[in-house]
């Protein structure tokens, strides 16, 4: 169960830091606590892993005409809802979530590769190996 763990608090100690120094580089966002920025990375983990796919779908035609730059637009709205939702977590407007976000997302893609050497520890089937049964 621990090696399950690692992975997940790892991902989350990267979202954390990579707010942290988004912070620090853009007024615009501010962190009234600790316990915010903490908060905060673990919500912005569980919305891009929850609310982000459906948004994806659901704007997947302006997607597809934007070349994929919505995704970007989307990744904003996350940040922004994760704002909303932490108290103590304060984001000024759309264009500082837009840029913010654009910075978090290359910064934890850089450290992610770094801490994990480019490759996750664990890998996710999305079908059976030649000669197994999946049940």
């Amino acid at each position: 169960m621990l090696a399950n763990l690692t992975p997940f608090l790892l991902h989350w100690a990267i979202t954390a830091l990579a707010l942290w120094v988004a912070s620090h580089l853009f007024k615009g966002i501010r962190f009234g606590s600790t316990s915010a920025l903490v908060v905060s990375a673990l919500l912005l983990g569980l919305a891009n892993a929850v609310v982000r796919p459906l948004l994806v779908v659901l704007t997947l035609p302006l997607t597809l005409l934007s070349f994929g730059l919505f995704l970007l637009v989307i990744n904003a709205l996350m940040l922004l809802l994760v704002a909303k939702l932490v108290d103590g977590f304060k984001v000024d407007g759309f264009w500082t979530a837009f840029w913010a976000s654009l910075f978090i997302s290359l910064l934890s893609l850089v450290l992610g590769a770094f801490v994990l050497g480019g490759s996750p520890d664990f890998t996710i089937e999305t079908s059976p190996t030649p000669g197994s049964v999946w049940l």
